[in-house]
């Protein structure tokens, strides 16, 4: 396995007033700000890495992030949203029981 257990990109792309919708239009800063600082709290900042990216070209599912190894798409819109994905993908791993966060 590489580095980190998981890395997780979360799109803060902005395009310009009149294109399409973007990830960074919403509060997609604040909610990576939050869940990075949720991972510290639990201790897992060595094995779990959270960085912003460019567009990710899921624009219309957005806002979106990307959790590797496994490669898989979430939408996190809300602080709630932030506390489910923790609990249930990062902690227990339960990946079923968020299935309203996932992109396919």
């Amino acid at each position: 396995m590489g580095f980190y257990e998981k890395h997780i990109f979360v799109c803060e792309n902005s395009r310009e007033p009149g294109k399409r919708i973007s990830c960074g239009w919403s509060e997609t800063g604040k909610l990576r700000l939050l869940l990075k600082e949720k991972i510290k709290e639990l201790g897992l900042g060595k094995k779990i890495r959270v960085n912003s990216s460019g567009c990710l070209d899921r624009c219309e599912q957005g806002p979106v992030q990307v959790s590797y190894p496994e490669g898989v798409w979430f939408s996190i819109k809300s602080e709630k949203d932030v506390h489910d994905f923790l609990e249930n993908y990062i902690l227990q791993e339960k990946i079923d029981a968020i299935q309203h966060l996932l992109v396919d």
